[in-house]
């Protein structure tokens, strides 16, 4: 990502790096700052006093506090009130700066994207680390004997830099510090009600979420339990996948299936630090992990594609169908070697798409690009 990212600078448009907090964001960013010969001034939103001073900014005003620097890095963005007349104001009328804001969430979570950034901006998505980037730091062997490990603890920076502490920063980490940004916004009333859904879905990976199920669960309504099961992607902790449906009369369409992110985090909500032979949610595990895994391969290579689940009211399934440029594509996700297959109505019905069986022997096929 470091060189798809360096080859966008200086282009005419901002460069938006969007992920959770503790991803590694302005970890990157300092990698590429280290890299350039120019001049940068580095400002963090979560400084009342950054906040103040960009909220106001004028093209005078930005001229005059950038300088002679050629690079304007914003840190934690989001926090700034008009964070996108800034933007604006620095790519059309100072164009000899690169300006890179980082935020730990979408800007359209607080409202304070209130100036269009359409074809002013490049936008990339950081995830915490990959089974493709510590295969390359370390090798196949050693990440596939890790793998286990990785589906408790997760993947994130902090996490597989301090072994021996996986359990104490998690929880940090899975607290109110991990969607800080929801709970700074009038949106959440009810911070309970955020900590309740959140256990509600981490117990329910794997599975369809059905609104109504969940809000009798946390005890609240359909409407309030979707809106911010919105803001939760809205942050980066989960992400929903929706059904597919073209042609089988019998298939679910409207279904969603909500994953997390991260392994670790979905662990650390529901406070379950156990080794595998000891749950009973290993297949939620595993779908959760290699479905993570396969996109932040995708999105690292710069596959745009898209996620399904599929069932039929007759309860067959298939846990990922992709849709791409290349077409489509169907696969089912067993932690075992158990017998598995695609269900025959899948395959008469969709005739085109490619399908798989993925385990942990052969996943290495499936999220990442050295397979010796």
């Amino acid at each position: 990502m470091q060189q798809v990212i360096e080859s966008r600078l200086f282009k005419g448009k901002a460069v938006l790096l969007f992920g959770a907090r503790q991803t590694g964001k302005s970890t990157l960013v300092d990698i590429i700052l280290a890299d350039q010969s120019r001049g940068h001034l580095v400002m963090n939103g979560d400084d009342a006093d950054v906040r103040d001073i960009l909220a106001q900014a004028t093209a005078t005003k930005l001229k005059a506090l950038i300088g002679k620097n050629e690079i304007l890095v914003i840190d934690e963005a989001q926090r700034i009130e008009n964070i996108g007349l800034a933007l604006k104001l620095v790519t059309d009328q100072l164009k000899q700066v690169q300006v890179i804001a980082t935020g730990s969430s979408s800007f359209e979570l607080s409202g304070r994207l209130n100036e269009p950034l359409t074809g002013r901006k490049y936008e990339f998505r950081v995830f915490p680390l990959s089974f493709q980037e510590m295969v390359n730091h370390h090798g196949l062997l050693a990440e596939k004997r890790l793998i286990e490990h990785r589906m408790i603890y997760g993947y994130y920076p902090e996490i597989v830099t301090h072994a021996g502490e996986e359990k104490e920063r998690l929880k940090l980490l899975a607290g109110s510090y991990l969607y800080k940004d929801l709970l700074m916004i009038d949106q959440i009333k009810k911070p309970l009600l955020l900590e309740k859904l959140l256990q509600a879905l981490a117990l329910q990976v794997g599975h369809e979420v059905r609104y109504n199920e969940v809000a009798q669960v946390v005890g609240s309504d359909p409407k309030t339990v979707e809106k911010y099961i919105g803001l939760l992607e809205d942050a980066f902790v989960v992400f929903q996948v929706p059904a597919f449906s073209r042609n089988v009369r019998n298939e679910i369409r409207k279904g969603k299936k909500v994953y997390f992110y991260d392994c670790g985090i979905r662990n650390a909500v529901i406070n379950n630090f156990k080794s595998l032979g000891s749950r009973n949610d290993v297949g939620a595990l595993w779908e959760n992990y290699i479905l993570v895994e396969r996109m932040k391969y995708l999105r690292n290579k710069g596959i745009d594609t898209k996620f399904y689940f599929w069932r039929t009211t007759q309860q067959q399934k298939i846990d990922l169908v992709e849709e791409s440029e290349n077409g489509l594509s169907a696969f089912e996700f067993k932690w075992k070697n158990a017998r598995a297959r695609i269900p025959q109505t899948f395959t008469n019905n969709y005739p085109e798409a490619t399908t798989g069986i993925i385990t942990r022997e052969n996943m290495e096929e499936f999220v990442n690009d050295d397979h010796s």
